[in-house]
């Protein structure tokens, strides 16, 4: 039978870390993230890992979230099927290396194809000294078999098999979004303008579905380029959801969390505080956006010192609009719509507002760039068209600082109001 185990006290001394073991995700001022390790190891071979007792309790923690967990369509069933470790070693050639398609903090992922479903898929094996433990595996399995959407990644089952953890996905063929972004082969060709258009639409999209559709709202809270994955026509799916959060209900807009998330893409104010919001999204989003402008990874310490942080090298820049091909990926040669660049930038730059109120809301951001995305042959603006002139260069400025005058209009009359409102009671 394969169930979800108790979280003993046993697996909180088992998740102590080693002086070689990667920072975990909520250590965020401990170590920026680096670039994946290219050198792979011999796995584990494979154990017969027994039962536990615990199989009614972790029963009742299933059933608990099929009965209360529901989506604004309706749907609320577990959907994800359960395997036995066997079936999925079977599934990985006993979890050999030439079925390593990917490795990180959390453990490694193996591609392997489930004969029950005619199925080529991708199996996480968590590593139980990693990044991800018990808490974490459950909120992926319990938000995955909820949420459904077309730029999410479809989990399809999931294995609890003693100490083992493993999660069962739709294999995506081109891998992470920074597999064709960052440090690319010589013989790997980069992203196109459109191909990184698609992709942030996409991310936006499914983005949108978690604040706008799920109820209640969901906080991705990792979001970044790692977690983005892309099917063979570069479709974009959020993916790793072991640190989402519920977000606020009723009146509130906001919840209060263990800070926790990736070195660079997490917001500042909930870095600062703890308070959760889905604005704190929104800067993850804006980061990963400005990544795919520029080709550059947020946190980077092979670059010079006033580069190493992307978010404050490209600040300056966002306020002079004559700067903005500055932040151009240099592999991108100029082969770009220079107003979809422009807007593009303009974007990012009010997602990674440092005040949370002025950014935008999800549905704002899928609307822009909904213009920005277009089809390589739809003729929108030549490659490498000339600069803009000054006069447009500064109409692209002006609208994006519009924007911002109008959220701040809005404050300014709520308060207003607020204060008028009590101030009639006051006199009463």
């Amino acid at each position: 039978m394969s169930c979800f185990t108790c979280f003993s006290s046993k697996e909180k001394k088992r998740r102590g870390l080693s002086p070689t073991t990667p920072p975990r995700r909520e250590e965020l001022a401990v170590a920026p993230p680096q670039p994946r390790s290219q050198q792979l190891v011999q796995t584990r071979p494979v154990e017969n890992p027994g039962k536990t007792t615990a199989d009614a309790t972790n029963n009742w923690e299933i059933n608990a979230a099929n009965n209360g967990a529901t989506n604004k369509d309706g749907g609320h069933k577990i959907a994800a099927e359960p395997f036995t470790f066997r079936e999925l070693a079977s599934v990985t050639k006993n979890f050999r290396q030439e079925c390593l398609i990917g490795e990180g903090g959390f453990g490694r992922v193996y591609k392997g194809h489930l004969d029950k479903i005619g199925q080529i898929v991708a199996v996480k094996q968590l590593d139980r000294n990693g990044l991800q433990g018990n808490k974490e595996f459950l909120v992926e399995v319990l938000m995955l078999s909820l949420l459904h959407h077309e730029n999410l990644v479809k989990l399809i089952g999931y294995c609890a098999d003693g100490e083992q953890r493993l999660l069962v996905y739709e294999y995506m063929p081109l891998g992470s979004l920074e597999d064709h972004l960052f440090d690319l082969p010589p013989a790997q060709p980069p992203l196109s303008w459109s191909a990184r258009m698609k992709i942030a639409l996409h991310a936006a999209k499914g983005l949108e579905y978690l604040h706008d559709k799920a109820n209640p709202p969901v906080i991705l809270r990792d979001l970044k380029s790692s977690n983005i994955l892309l099917d063979k026509e570069f479709k974009a799916k959020l993916s790793d959801f072991g640190l989402a959060k519920l977000g606020p209900l009723g009146d509130k807009n906001q919840v209060s969390s263990r800070v926790m998330g990736t070195y660079g893409y997490c917001a500042p104010e909930y870095q600062r505080t703890g308070q959760l919001t889905t604005k704190s999204d929104i800067y993850s989003f804006g980061v990963v956006l400005l990544e795919l402008v520029t080709g550059k990874r947020v946190i980077d310490t092979t670059r010079g010192l006033d580069e190493q942080n992307l978010v404050a090298w490209a600040d300056p820049i966002f306020k002079e609009p004559r700067r903005f091909t500055e932040l151009a990926d240099p592999l991108l040669q100029l082969d770009y719509p220079q107003k979809s660049f422009n807007q593009a930038v303009a974007v990012a730059a009010m997602c990674l507002q440092e005040d949370p109120s002025v950014r935008p809301l999800i549905s704002d951001v899928v609307t822009a760039l909904n213009h920005l995305w277009v089809e390589p042959d739809s003729g929108f603006d030549s490659p490498g068209s000339p600069d803009p002139s000054p006069k447009a260069m500064s109409e692209e400025y002006e609208s994006y600082q519009s924007v911002i005058a109008a959220k701040e209009r809005e404050e300014a009359v709520a308060e207003a109001i607020e204060w008028g409102s009590r101030s009639r009671n006051s006199s009463r």
